[in-house]
């Protein structure tokens, strides 16, 4: 014998052997469906879709939970258009939530996981995000006009603040969807 012994520690361990690949963080496998194994980019996607569609269905709520608030926003177009972004966006949010637990899920697939990353990217920056900063920059002069103390106004600035907050929310979903598209335009 040479004299030199080999353990079979080192041996496993020995650098001739090739590293494991790194996995893509937009793939998972199909039998592991816990929380831990997603990728945290899905989870906060399903958190700001949520808070998306908390914070305009309060805004929309705050306009028509008065008694008499449905004849006064036919008077007040700007509050007309602020009550109709802020559903538009409800609608959106939740129609974005239920994609992305079917696809969390693996359920179903609506459409493939390109066309959504650009759909996502597109309608998160120009219909929501637009709409919801115009409609509270619209409403905004009518409130400054109105007398101080009405329950309209009230609820009118509860309404701009629920709004603004859902824009917020909304244009960090865009953030992130961007974030989303570029990863998969550059794997």
């Amino acid at each position: 014998m040479s004299g030199v012994t080999v353990s079979p520690v080192a041996a496993a361990y020995s650098p001739a052997q090739p590293p494991l690949p790194t996995p893509s963080p937009f793939s998972f496998s199909v039998a592991s469906t816990r929380w831990s194994s997603r990728p945290p980019v899905q989870t906060a996607s399903i958190l700001l879709r949520f808070l998306s569609l908390i914070f305009s269905f309060g805004s929309a709520f705050a306009l028509v939970a008065l008694p008499s608030t449905n004849t006064k926003l036919k008077k007040h177009p700007e509050l007309l258009y602020c009550f109709n972004a802020n559903i538009l966006t409800a609608i959106y949010s939740a129609y974005q939530i239920f994609k992305n637990i079917c696809d969390y899920a693996q359920t179903c697939i609506f459409i493939s996981d390109t066309a959504s990353d650009y759909i996502s990217f597109i309608f998160d920056q120009q219909v929501a995000g637009y709409v919801l900063i115009s409609a509270s920059s619209v409403a905004v002069p009518l409130i400054q006009q109105m007398e101080v103390g009405t329950s309209l106004r009230n609820a009118s600035v509860v309404s701009v603040c629920f709004s603004f907050a859902s824009f917020l929310v909304t244009a960090l979903a865009a953030f992130l969807s961007g974030y989303k598209l570029c990863k998969r335009i550059m794997w």
